[in-house]
């Protein structure tokens, strides 16, 4: 409608150096319209004669003029260029050429660390570039400047890196359609909000904070859904004029459609779609000169070619605005597909009160990265089969968003630690004791001073039941302690055996370390043949034998074989373990418990 007043029709209009190709085509229609109703009253198409002059010069005009942008606009886009420039300060707008490389992007916002949420849809744009030979492009989205900062997107770009989600285009790496920053980007958007204007999608709106915040009280009142109403959709060229003259500030609002239906094929979702009446005009361009999110993205994801949109699902309802501005600066549309949330056990949104949410502490707790792809990639992707642990590499073969499930993922940390136990047990065994080894080093568990034999010796007994990094000091603590004397006073299994006939077994016990056989047995691990000929000697055999040795010996009724614990002991100088109670402590400590 706004193409039918007087305006559209002015000398400006008509100069080629103003006049957009959107525009020529618009008021084209509009005067054929106005030709065929005409026509159509007479039973010959010769009726065209009754056409004014003017009618009739301003269709010639503009045929030849739509003639001569279409050529224009075909050549552009077959050198990745934009139409001509129209204002001293636009800039050129390159368009990646559609050669049918699959161009797939992630696009976070610093404003704090990187989400699993945020990972895992980095991890399925990668996933699927590996998979299509396509490219993965990085773009930040700083726009939000109050919360926006380089030390969040560098923290982002750690994570990142740990995860190996390495990109082909982005900030650090550059490329052929930068910047990779939305605030280095302010002269695209500049540029395109003027197509904008020119094409009459977009309209300069002086409505003050007041003026909206009482329409949309109006509204609410009149349980009405919010939309623009204000008098600058419809304000003629005098109005607007005579605003900025005063130097009041105003934005820029994009004309919605009415009566359209927007619909788009989700490859997730299936067919989506809109009516545009529900949409009011929507802001692109703050009265600071800042851009709005669903602007910066429609005209980021096309300006980089951007050919599959793979986002979370809460991003479906800015689908509409996007598709409108795609249309309006004709600009082809990237496939769209919206992943499922990630949920809390309780079905609930994931947040901090659930535990760990960001990929940084998941790293410091000592998840390995190869869990956190393989566990990511099955929160809400399976390939079809009951296979729960893959490579890293295994994983882009067997990738197809087709089988992207609709229903929401649950984040379940103790599937989690499962699997990273797993991934543990399944690093080649040099990497295995260099990696606990550390671990228990930076915990002080064993010292930097302990032989490699011992370290190694250490992780053999509980490698198998660890499941992060990090367990494996307290694991090894275990089994270096001596809590005798404090597990007597509270564990009732414990009492059942002492008071079964214990005393014989601490007598052997103390006779064969004073005799220096014990030692012998330990150096030589032969303790369990130790423990055999005392129960051939006492008549006693199975648990009866076996749990006292264990109680008498490690303190404890749980644990590794009571030989390797002592053969670890054995190999321990004093100071190569602050938690260390090595053999002649132990049996000190055992005869004076239960001395006589």
């Amino acid at each position: 409608p706004h193409f039918l007043s007087s305006r559209a029709y002015s000398k400006d209009t008509l100069n080629p150096s103003f006049c957009s190709y959107e525009t020529t085509r618009t008021t084209l229609r509009y005067t054929m319209f106005s030709m065929t109703n005409i026509a159509a009253k007479s039973s010959h198409f010769s009726a065209i004669k009754s056409c004014t002059l003017s009618q009739r010069v301003h269709v010639g005009y503009h045929c030849a003029l739509l003639r001569n942008r279409r050529s224009k606009v075909r050549h552009v886009r077959s050198t990745s260029a934009s139409s001509s420039v129209a204002h001293p300060e636009d800039v050129e707008i390159k368009i990646p050429p559609n050669d049918g490389t699959v161009r797939v992007r992630f696009a976070p916002s610093p404003t704090g660390s990187l989400h699993v949420g945020g990972a895992r849809t980095a991890l399925f744009n990668w996933l699927y570039a590996k998979k299509t030979n396509g490219k993965f492009i990085l773009r930040v989205e700083d726009t939000d400047t109050a919360r926006s900062t380089r030390e969040s997107e560098q923290s982002m770009l750690a994570d990142l890196n740990w995860l190996g989600l390495d990109y082909d285009e982005g900030p650090e790496k550059g490329g052929e359609f930068g910047p990779y920053r939305q605030s280095e980007r302010g002269a695209i958007y500049q540029t395109l909000a003027r197509r904008l204007m020119t094409s009459g999608h977009v309209y300069k709106c002086f409505c003050t904070d007041e003026e909206l915040e009482q329409m949309r009280a109006e509204q609410e009142a009149k349980k009405l859904p919010p939309k623009y109403v204000g008098k600058w959709k419809t304000a003629s060229e005098e109005e607007v004029k005579a605003m900025e003259a005063t130097g009041a500030p105003y934005t820029y609002r994009f004309r919605v459609p009415e009566g359209e239906r927007i619909e788009i094929d989700d490859l997730i979702r299936g067919k989506v779609g809109w009516d545009t009446d529900t949409l009011g005009d929507f802001v692109i361009l703050r009265s600071n000169g800042i851009p709005v999110y669903n602007f910066c993205v429609a005209v980021d994801d096309a300006t980089m070619g951007i050919t599959h949109v793979l986002r979370a699902e809460e991003h479906l309802p800015n689908t509409l605005r996007q598709a409108l501005v795609y249309d309006a600066l004709e600009f082809k549309r990237p496939t769209f597909g919206h992943m499922s949330l990630i949920l809390a056990p309780d079905r609930s949104k994931l947040s901090k009160r659930h535990g760990a949410t960001s990929v940084g502490q998941f790293k410091e707790q000592g998840y390995l990265q190869k869990t956190m792809i393989n566990f990511l990639a099955l929160l809400g992707w399976n390939d079809g089969t009951e296979k729960e642990i893959y490579e890293v590499d295994e994983l882009a073969p067997l990738f197809a968003i087709e089988r992207i499930n609709k229903s929401p993922a649950v984040f379940d940390t103790v599937k989690l630690n499962w699997m990273n136990g797993q991934h543990i047990r399944l690093l080649p065994e040099s990497e295995q004791n260099e990696m606990l080894g550390l671990a228990m080093e930076k915990s002080g568990v064993m010292s930097a001073t302990a032989s490699d034999e011992a370290k190694k010796m250490a992780i053999s007994l509980v490698k198998d039941s660890i499941e992060l990094t990090e367990d494996v000091s307290a694991k090894v603590k275990e089994i270096l302690e001596y809590p005798l004397q404090e597990e007597m006073k509270t564990n009732e299994q414990m009492q059942k055996v002492i008071e079964d006939d214990f005393q014989p077994i601490v007598d052997a016990i103390v006779s064969a370390h004073e005799s220096g056989e014990l030692q012998e047995c330990v150096k030589n691990n032969d303790v369990k043949k130790f423990i055999n000929a005392t129960g051939k000697a006492l008549e006693r055999k199975g648990k009866r034998l076996f749990m006292p040795f264990r109680i008498a010996l490690t303190g404890r009724t749980a644990g590794p074989e009571v030989g390797d614990a002592l053969v670890l002991l054995g190999m321990l100088k004093d100071g190569d373990s602050s938690s260390a109670v090595l053999l002649d402590e132990r049996i000190k400590t055992l005869k004076e418990t239960f001395s006589k």
